[in-house]
């Protein structure tokens, strides 16, 4: 399996309270800022392998919208094929059993979820969906508002494609990035095409990008022209997918995952020129 951890992880616990619409051809839940405040800029959350009905990023969707006075949209880019929650406990089953029987048994059942999702979402046919997303989202409430992507894992990759410069009719389809452990990179080069700001939130134990690679990520997206600077901050003795599914109960890990809420909405709002 190219990426375990990319599986693993804790559900949160809560209530979203955004709804759920039909735009540009696709499902999504949307979220606006709490008592009726304009939205300053619209987001949307390219989420991990658990697609758009997975709570956390639901509730990471109401959390962006209130912090940063943002509409913040969650589509099923993955066309109602996400990987199945069931994989998370099956993962933990086989991390906590000494059963070496039962450890294999929870393996397999984990590929069998792996291989489907995989089949359907491999990011050849992902990213002309999300492509096609942003594009109608430029034309229209786009056209006004700026617009940011933020990807988490399976997400990341996506959020990093689009900040190589994607267009349409001449204006780039975002305008910011920030991606949470992403993940399928091709490193250095999917880094080295990217021209739009994009800031990335990982940790040292990382195991989908390596601690070797940091520094170069760091040279390349501090060497961008201006205008193009990004910046990546590493987290340690974070784990992949710590920004998304922490466990909430360990209060280091929470932590983390809430600097890593404020590393994206301060990004944005400088890219946005929003203030703090």
């Amino acid at each position: 399996m190219s990426c375990p951890a990319c599986f693993q992880g804790s559900i949160h616990e809560g209530q979203p309270r955004g709804k759920d619409i039909k735009l540009h051809g696709l499902d999504a839940y949307v979220t606006e800022p709490a008592d009726g405040r304009q939205a300053k800029a619209i987001i949307v959350i390219i989420p991990d392998v658990f697609g758009w009905e997975f709570v956390n990023s639901r509730l990471l969707a109401d959390t962006y919208a209130d912090k940063g006075d943002y509409k913040v949209y969650l589509p099923d880019f993955m066309n109602g094929h996400p990987a199945p929650i069931w994989m998370l406990e099956r993962l933990v089953a086989a991390n906590e059993t000494g059963n070496y029987l039962m450890k294999a048994y929870h393996m397999v059942c984990v590929i069998c979820g792996f291989v489907p999702f995989m089949m359907r979402n491999n990011i050849g046919k992902s990213f002309p969906v999300v492509k096609g997303f942003f594009e109608q989202l430029r034309k229209e409430e786009g056209a006004t508002l700026p617009i940011g992507a933020a990807g988490f894992c399976w997400g990341g990759k996506h959020a990093i494609l689009l900040a190589q410069g994607a267009e349409i009719d001449g204006k780039p389809l975002i305008d910011a990035g920030f991606t949470g452990h992403p993940s399928f990179l091709d490193l250095p080069g999917d880094i080295e095409k990217v021209t739009i700001p994009i800031s990335i939130a990982v940790g040292d134990k990382d195991n989908q990008i390596k601690a070797p690679h940091l520094p170069k990520i760091k040279e390349l997206l501090e060497g961008k022209p201006e205008g193009a600077k990004g910046d990546i901050r590493v987290y340690e003795d974070a784990t992949h997918g710590f920004a998304l599914r922490a466990a909430l109960d360990m209060e280091d890990l929470a932590k983390k995952a809430a600097e890593a809420e404020d590393q994206c909405i301060s990004w944005f709002n400088a890219r946005f020129n929003l203030g703090s």
